[in-house]
């Protein structure tokens, strides 16, 4: 066989039995995937054997507790995600180019941002596309701290929380900071910090703190953990009884046996002093009052990040969108701040 065919690909090898395959990595499940892509379960099943065959090892296991991928499967899942998002913007190229398309951004929004972000973001995000003539999905899922879904190519931009200094942001990522932002924090109105509206870390720490579940934002979770521990080393936060319910939450806080507060996810603009509350905001909850921390130990960078591959045009979409987010929550100071690694 001339060398130059064994450099190609797999004879018999298409795209759609790599596109068969990543639906299935990302599902973990064949009846999943198959809903997901439209096609039959046993059609699914066949064709992942058959690119098995093609490649010339196996790429699942196949366990009681679900699908794991192989070493090979590995390889060839980041492969495979590669090549279908050059496929993919090569062919929203050439219909913007022959005029029989517009380019396209897959844009994540994680559930339980904050309005004061997520509103700007999003309606400049749209204006900016428009402009430029481009399509938005927008994906309402989870991102985590290390911005999986774009990095994995399953997506191409989204809105996130940086904890930590720029050198922690995975290449070949790119992001622009939207500004800082901070949790609230609610306290029994007895506590002596009450008064004052203003609590230390270390009175914080030693207190039971209801926040999270950590699957809603691992990122800020494990920060803000580690930063309480530092002050008390057998630190824990305390799940809420039901999430995205504050008022319930505050109400457990408020019956606790030993005093307890109520920690957001990051929230509200770092600096910001804590205000009156209506009752009719959050009705009975006159026993809990909300404090801030002098020094803004616990802050988040909201961020919008994207793959730093993709094509130009798309790239100047989001840097436009972060700078208007920036000079619309500054009145036109600063440009917004390239925190790439």
């Amino acid at each position: 066989m001339p060398v130059t065919a064994q450099l190609g690909a797999p004879q018999g090898l298409e795209l759609r039995h790599l596109r068969y395959f990543v639906a299935l990595a990302d599902e973990g499940n064949f009846t999943q995937a198959a809903g997901l892509i439209s096609i039959a379960q046993p059609t699914l099943s066949q064709q992942i054997r058959r690119l098995e065959q093609i490649i010339g090892t196996p790429l699942l296991e196949r366990r009681r507790d679900g699908l794991q991928l192989t070493k090979a499967g590995a390889v060839l899942l980041e492969a495979s995600r590669g090549v279908l998002s050059l496929v993919d913007q090569g062919i929203s190229l050439t219909r913007q180019v022959a005029g029989v398309g517009r380019q396209h951004l897959r844009v994540v929004v994680p559930p339980g941002l904050p309005d004061c972000l997520t509103v700007p973001a999003t309606s400049m995000l749209r204006s900016a596309a428009e402009a430029a003539d481009v399509d938005v999905t927008w994906l309402e899922r989870p991102l985590d701290a290390e911005f999986s879904l774009i990095q994995q190519r399953r997506a191409d931009a989204g809105l996130g929380w940086l904890t930590t200094g720029p050198e922690a942001l995975p290449a070949p990522l790119d992001a622009m900071s939207l500004g800082e932002f901070e949790p609230e924090v609610w306290i029994p109105r007895p506590h002596p910090a009450a008064r004052h509206r203003i609590i230390s870390l270390p009175e914080l720490a030693g207190m039971v703190v209801i926040h999270g579940p950590r699957r809603v934002e691992p990122g800020t979770y494990d920060a803000w953990t580690t930063v309480l521990r530092a002050v008390n080393p057998r630190f824990e936060f305390t799940d809420p009884p039901f999430r995205h319910s504050l008022p319930v939450a505050l109400a457990f806080a408020a019956s606790s046996g030993r005093p307890a507060a109520v920690l957001t996810g990051p929230t509200v603009s770092a600096g910001t002093r804590p205000g009156p509350i209506r009752p009719q905001q959050l009705p009975r909850i006159d026993h809990m009052v909300r404090v801030g921390f002098p020094d803004q130990p616990l802050t988040a960078t909201a961020t919008l990040v994207w793959s730093g591959d993709l094509p130009r045009p798309l790239q100047q979409v989001l840097f436009d969108t972060a700078d208007r987010v920036t000079a619309g929550d500054s009145e036109g100071s600063a440009a917004p701040v390239p925190i790439s690694a």
